[in-house]
C-alpha cells in the first residue's frame, strides 16, 4: 500500500472511533481515588508541560492556589519554594487522562467526573465547575472566597451528585449533546440547553435520595441551575474520552487534542507522540464592560478539545445566541462552520446542525487538509484577564505554524 492509502485508511478509522464514541458519566470521586498516577503532592495544569520557572501570570498563580488549597504549603511563598524545588510536583492534565479548563488545576482532594467511553472502554476525567463567580481558581484567582467555594463543592455538592449519578446507573452524555445542538448550544461557549437537560436527567435519582439529604439536594439543584455552564466540564470530558480513543492509530493524521499553556498553543496527532507547539493565537474578543484588550492574558486551556470532536467552534452554526455573547454575526457563524468541512474527514452521524438542514458537524480534523487549504480550526473561548478572572469571550483560529510543524514531523516519521 502507498503511504497515502495507509494514511487514508487510518484517518477513516479515527473518524469511525470519533463518530462511534459513547461517553457515559459513571461516577464522581476525589481525584486521588480514580485519576491514574495521581498523588498527594501533585498539581495538574493545562497544556504542554513547562518547568516551574517558565510558568507565568495567571497559570503560575493558579498552580500556587492549587497547592494552597490542598494544604501543601502554608502560604504563597512556601508554595513557590516547594514548586521550585520539586517538593510539590507539577503534571500535565493530558498525561493523566484529565482535561483542564483554562489553567486546569487538579489536586488530590478535588472531585472529578468519571466518564467512560462504552464503545472503546477508555476513561477520562474532568473536574467540577466552580460556579458563576467571576473569581475562580482556573482563572488564576485564589483567596478566601475561592477556597470557600471549592470547599463547598468538595464537601456538599460532589458527594450528593456522586450518590445520584451512581444511583442512576450512569448518564449517557451523547444524547444530551445531540439534543442541545438542536436547542442553540455548540457545547463549548454555550451549554445552556445541555445544562438543563443534564439536570432533568439527574432529577429522578436526586429525588430518590434519602430524606435526610433533602437540604443537600436543594443546594445541589440550585447549583445545577444557577447559571448555564455546569455542563461545560461534562462536554469537555465527553470530548476528551472520545478523542482519546484515536490516540496511537498508526499513520493517522487526525488531531487527538488541542490545548494551551501560558506560552504556547499545542496539538497532538493520533499517529504521532507528544505535543507539537506553535505561537499563541490572536483572539477576536467581546470584552465585558469595563475591560480593555490590554488586560487579555493567556493562562492555559484545554476546553478546545470540544472542537477536536466537531463541537464548539466547528459547530457555531448551531448556536446563534452566541453572537450576543462573543460578538460577530449569525451569518459569520454559518460561514465558519461551512469552512470546517474542508479540513475534516467526515460529518458526525448524530451531532447535527438544524440551520444546515441537519448536516452532521464537521468531524476529525486532518493536519494535511489544514495545511493544504490554509484553513485552521475556529475555536470558541473564554477570555482571561491579568487580574485573575474572565473578562470576555471570543473566537480564535488555531495558529497555522503548529500544523505545518505537525505535517513535517509526520513526514519525517512515516517517510
Amino acid at each position: 500500500m502507498t503511504r497515502r492509502s495507509l494514511r487514508d485508511d487510518a484517518n477513516q478509522e479515527a473518524y469511525r472511533r470519533l463518530a462511534g464514541a459513547r461517553p457515559v458519566l459513571r461516577d464522581i470521586r476525589p481525584a486521588i481515588e480514580v485519576v491514574p498516577r495521581m498523588t498527594r503532592d501533585l498539581v495538574l495544569t493545562s497544556g504542554p508541560l513547562l518547568r516551574w520557572s517558565d510558568y507565568e501570570g495567571g497559570q503560575r498563580r493558579a498552580l500556587i492556589g492549587g497547592a494552597l488549597f490542598e494544604g501543601l504549603a502554608a502560604d504563597a511563598a512556601e508554595a513557590e519554594a516547594k514548586l521550585a524545588s520539586g517538593a510539590i510536583r507539577i503534571g500535565a492534565c493530558q498525561d493523566h487522562d484529565c482535561i483542564g479548563s483554562v489553567a486546569g488545576i487538579y489536586t488530590a482532594s478535588m472531585p472529578v467526573f468519571v466518564i467512560e467511553n462504552e464503545a472503546f472502554g477508555n476513561r477520562a476525567f474532568s473536574n467540577m465547575y466552580e460556579g458563576q463567580a467571576r473569581k475562580r481558581l482556573n482563572y488564576g484567582s485564589y483567596d478566601d472566597e475561592v477556597k470557600e467555594r471549592l470547599d463547598y463543592i468538595n464537601a456538599a455538592v460532589a458527594p450528593v451528585l456522586g450518590e445520584a449519578v451512581r444511583a442512576s446507573g450512569g448518564i449517557e452524555l451523547a444524547p444530551i449533546i445531540k439534543r442541545a445542538l438542536h436547542m442553540g448550544d455548540e457545547l463549548h461557549s454555550r451549554n445552556t440547553a445541555a445544562s438543563l437537560l443534564f439536570a432533568v436527567a439527574l432529577f429522578p435519582a436526586l429525588l430518590d435520595l434519602p430524606p435526610a439529604l433533602r437540604n443537600e439536594v436543594k443546594r445541589v439543584t440550585a447549583l445545577l441551575v444557577e447559571d448555564n455552564y455546569f455542563f461545560l466540564r461534562l462536554s469537555m470530558g465527553a470530548a476528551k474520552v472520545s478523542a482519546a480513543a484515536i490516540a496511537g492509530i498508526p499513520h493517522a493524521s487526525v488531531l487527538s487534542t488541542m490545548g494551551l499553556n501560558c506560552r504556547s498553543f499545542g496539538i497532538q496527532v493520533a499517529g504521532l507522540d507528544g505535543w507539537i507547539e506553535g505561537p499563541l493565537p490572536d483572539p477576536e474578543a467581546k470584552l465585558f464592560e469595563g475591560h480593555g484588550k490590554d488586560e487579555i492574558a493567556w493562562l492555559g486551556g484545554e476546553s478546545i478539545v470540544t472542537e477536536t470532536v466537531g463541537l464548539g467552534g466547528l459547530a457555531q452554526a448551531a448556536a446563534f445566541p452566541l453572537f450576543s455573547y462573543q460578538g460577530g454575526e449569525p451569518l459569520d457563524m454559518i460561514a465558519r462552520t461551512e469552512q470546517m468541512y474542508a479540513i475534516t474527514i467526515g460529518e458526525h452521524p448524530d451531532y447535527r446542525i438544524p440551520v444546515l438542514k441537519y448536516r452532521g458537524t464537521p468531524t476529525a480534523i486532518d493536519i494535511f487538509r489544514v495545511v493544504e487549504s490554509g484553513i485552521t480550526p475556529f475555536l470558541d473561548i473564554g477570555i482571561a484577564g491579568k487580574g485573575g478572572m474572565q473578562i470576555g469571550a471570543g473566537v480564535v483560529q488555531a495558529p497555522l505554524p503548529c500544523f505545518e510543524a505537525a505535517v513535517a514531523r509526520y513526514n519525517d516519521h512515516y517517510g
